[in-house]
């Protein structure tokens, strides 16, 4: 008897250290940053122009650049802004909400990619200047994994849950979106503001807590 209720009293223990490690999710934080086309990269440093490797990122294939941009609003600008690689079909601008307000650009709260009605801004290279039409955003919370990590966590592209943090300023953090691919790699990303409200940083962790 006393074997057999070891033998249970394990299995639950490792049920429930699966069930930790399956909704423990790795932070990822983003500084301001910007996302190029081939053609405003051409503009901003030259024609055919290569963005050099700094740094690998927590999505696959994806890269800090040594390159830099100038941001330039209505009311401010940000210098030495990184540009992240590889370049994209449409050039795309990340900010915090207290970025927004030194800009003075009023950026909604959106996926990445989702550009249509969202503000434009200045982009300054060092050979030109690209005066964006639209793409400014402050993304939103969102947790990526690839469809065998979803599917472990019983979860869906586009699903909205919360999740529990554990800096020094415990909280919730509600309405986060689930994006699944192929080449994701498990990462929940919020900006700087959202990281310094819950003291985290790069490589703490975060738990779903609703789903």
């Amino acid at each position: 008897m006393c074997q057999e209720m070891a033998t249970i009293l394990t299995e639950k223990i490792l049920e429930s250290v699966q069930h930790y490690e399956n909704f423990r999710i790795p932070i990822g934080v983003s500084n301001r940053h910007v996302h190029v086309s081939r053609a405003d990269l051409d503009r901003l440093y030259g024609k055919d122009y290569a963005l050099t490797h700094k740094s690998e990122l927590g999505q696959p294939g994806q890269f800090a650049a040594n390159e830099t941009v100038t941001l330039q609003g209505p009311k401010g600008t940000f210098e030495h802004v990184r540009i992240l690689g590889p370049v994209r079909s449409q050039s795309q601008v990340e900010i915090s909400k207290t970025d927004s307000f030194r800009l003075g650009v009023k950026a909604p709260i959106a996926l990445s990619g989702h550009l249509q009605g969202t503000p434009g801004i200045t982009l300054i290279g060092p050979r030109g200047t690209v005066d964006l039409p639209c793409g400014v955003i402050i993304a939103k919370r969102h947790i990526h994994m690839t469809p065998a990590q979803a599917a472990a966590r019983h979860l869906k592209d586009g699903q909205i849950v919360d999740v529990e943090t554990f800096g020094e300023r415990r909280g919730i953090l509600g309405d986060v979106i689930i994006r699944v691919s192929d080449t994701a790699g498990l990462e929940m990303h919020i900006d700087v503001d959202e990281a310094n409200a819950c003291s985290l940083s790069n490589h703490d962790y975060v738990m779903i807590c609703s789903v």
